[in-house]
């Protein structure tokens, strides 16, 4: 199976664009904000866009649940596809969706300018700023039902044949998330602390945190700990479970991205003997 990856920031015109740019590729199924979608019919799987907060959106686009996620592999194993377009805000963002799908290594990379032109990345992000609409690229009695009571508009896609003649060629539904009217949404660098704090206190061999720097980037977050470690524990493997735990706490909770997580062992505590203990 053939996976290839559909990048772009958010709200540039990726589900606009993403039935075009699979059609010229041959590919048939399409995985888009926690669907499936083969051709024009949605073949499993529970659109990000019905989520009430942009942190549940993005979790549902990750298939971070796994019932959401055991569903969709289900259905990839019984259509068999030969190839599937994923779209996501970045590499990291298509490369984890297929993972947590099973699916193979992402194998080509296609990014929005190359399919869509600056002045039409620079309206469909202003789309998308100033009126809150998102694109789910089926038609929309496809999700009708699942979207009542949301803001939703069919979007018809028109080929020209010839002078003044159009020949409908798909249709796509543009839908009102209610995150998209809530405002912005902040994680400060302290709650991202108080996480860490947290799961590192649980892990053995970690005394405690004793430098602590966050950094908050478009395509992630880089992290920098200092540790005090108990000595006795053998440290290389010890900071390991810690970059690990840590990863993938943070972006359970918070939905961003961890770009990098760098760890010093700063020093050494000796654990006072319990009482009782022989000498």
């Amino acid at each position: 199976m053939q996976v290839v990856g559909f990048v772009g920031p958010s709200g540039t015109g990726k589900s606009h664009r993403a039935s075009w740019v699979a059609r010229e590729r041959g590919i048939e199924f399409i995985i888009d904000d926690g669907l499936l979608i083969k051709g024009n019919r949605i073949i499993a799987g529970t659109s990000a866009k019905r989520e009430s907060t942009k942190v549940g959106s993005i979790k549902r686009a990750l298939f971070t649940e796994k019932t959401h996620a055991d569903a969709v592999k289900q259905a990839i194993e019984l259509n068999q596809p030969k190839a599937i377009l994923i779209l996501g805000t970045s590499d990291q963002m298509v490369e984890a969706i297929a993972k947590r799908l099973d699916l193979p290594s992402v194998s080509d990379k296609i990014y929005i300018h190359e399919v869509a032109s600056e002045f039409e990345i620079s309206q469909a992000l202003s789309t998308r700023r100033e009126q809150g609409k998102h694109v789910i690229p089926v038609p929309t009695f496809e999700i009708k039902q699942d979207f009542s009571g949301y803001f939703l508009d069919p979007l018809k896609i028109f080929k020209r044949k010839g002078k003044g003649s159009f020949q409908l060629i798909g249709e796509k539904s543009v839908v009102r998330p209610t995150f998209s009217y809530l405002g912005k949404y902040t994680i400060s660098d302290y709650t991202v602390y108080q996480i860490v704090e947290y799961v590192t206190s649980n892990i053995k061999g970690v005394s405690r945190i004793s430098r602590f720097r966050a950094e908050n980037h478009a395509e992630g977050i880089y992290i920098e700990m200092d540790l005090v470690l108990v000595y006795g524990y053998i440290i290389r493997p010890l900071l390991r479970e810690v970059q690990k735990r840590v990863r993938d706490e943070v972006e359970r909770l918070t939905a961003l991205n961890i770009k990098s997580i760098k760890l010093v062992a700063k020093s050494l505590v000796v654990e006072p003997k319990k009482a009782g203990t022989q000498t």
